[in-house]
């Protein structure tokens, strides 16, 4: 599962077409609204299992190629996380090209909503990193194909505390492989970011009696982990350096490269971020070969994906909990995988993801 890297022809062609044919993406969809200043690409990988369903992420990229190239990769991640959690969907991503204090508005979320209508529910956009429930009901305005709105509105509201639940059930699983017992009690984490889902992964393992430290670049979500979970602060970077049981990524992706890689001192990698291996071969290897046990991403930080699919089926909040606390199984049926084809992680959560649609690709078409 390797990651297609995307680099300009000249200053302002990018080779997009080369690209598709690498990653295997169905369909890329460039938007652009001169009147709300919006710019979004909307990437869709695989829609076998079902309509490609993915958050909109809004970020300041440095440029487009980067913004084109994060659609990509995570819209592929989307493909076999929900495949690998059982779920009827495709995958897909949207990315929109600004700084989110200075240019979103309701304006511009319902001129995005119309494009994700115009694709006829092939695409079912949700939040994501820079959006919010807000966003997604001026979204709602124009789409019926969009999730994680409001309970009000019928939706399952901020999915973030079952990412985080999700993340918690695969870090107990880990525990069981890596120590016989899935108990957190006296175990010591490091916890990368502290945005709601890191947040609500503390309050998990801290009443379970695991030993918390954490970096963040907010101060006062700093302070506030201080306060309620007794956790120790470290500065950014030395959060590799820390001889801990558990190294919990739940910020930014690539964090596991070649820099980082040699200083990890843990057992257990368990986190909710996306593509924490920077090359999931190379890294996925070393860590393999380190003897550190490390719980794929896009498996265990299904449960925000899973409750949105709830949304979308008709949500029974109960039933969305029922089925991410089956990460806990998955994790350690990867594990096993790993075990048997002398595989790493990473490849053996692919592989599992790639089984599941290549035989329902034998029994239905594309959505």
């Amino acid at each position: 599962m390797s990651v297609t890297k995307i680099a300009p022809t000249n200053e302002t062609e990018l080779d997009l077409f080369e690209t598709l044919r690498n990653t295997e993406h169905e369909q890329v969809m460039f938007c652009q609204d001169k009147a709300t200043g919006l710019k979004a690409i909307i990437a869709i990988h695989n829609t076998v299992l079902g309509p490609g369903l993915g958050g909109t992420r809004m970020w300041s990229y440095a440029t487009e190629a980067d913004a084109v190239q994060d659609a990509l990769r995570l819209s592929r991640g989307m493909t076999y996380k929900a495949s690998v959690a059982g779920l009827n969907l495709g995958g897909a991503k949207a990315v929109i090209i600004g700084d989110v204090k200075k240019y979103k508005s309701e304006a511009l979320m319902r001129k995005f909503g119309r494009f994700v209508n115009n694709l006829n529910g092939k695409y079912i956009t949700a939040e994501d990193v820079g959006t919010t429930t807000r966003d997604m009901e001026y979204v709602a305005m124009e789409t019926k194909h969009v999730v994680g709105l409001p309970e009000i509105m019928g939706g399952g509201g901020d999915p973030s505390p079952v990412t985080a639940y999700g993340t918690y059930m695969g870090m107990k699983a880990s525990a069981k492989k890596a120590y016989g017992s899935d108990s957190l009690k006296g175990k010591t984490l490091a916890v990368q970011g502290l945005g709601k889902v890191g947040m609500n992964l503390c309050e998990y393992v801290y009443k379970e009696g695991a030993k918390l430290y954490v970096s963040n670049i907010n101060q006062k979500a700093l302070d506030y982990a201080a306060a309620k979970f007794d956790a120790t602060i470290v500065p950014l970077d030395d959060i590799y350096d820390l001889d801990v049981d558990i190294f919990a990524p739940c910020a930014m992706g690539a964090v596991i490269n070649d820099d980082t890689i040699h200083r990890l001192k843990c057992d257990i990698i368990a986190g909710a971020s996306n593509n924490q291996l920077k090359d999931e071969g190379i890294h996925g290897d070393a860590l393999k070969e380190k003897g550190i046990y490390y719980a794929p991403d896009f498996v265990i930080n299904a449960g925000g994906l899973i409750n949105v699919y709830s949304e979308y089926t008709g949500y029974v909040r109960e039933m969305a909990m029922s089925r991410t606390e089956k990460i806990y199984d998955t994790i350690l049926d990867i594990f096993e995988i790993s075990d048997n084809e002398g595989i790493n992680m990473q490849r053996a959560a692919t592989n599992l993801a790639e089984r599941r649609i290549e035989k329902i690709l034998k029994v239905q078409s594309t959505y």
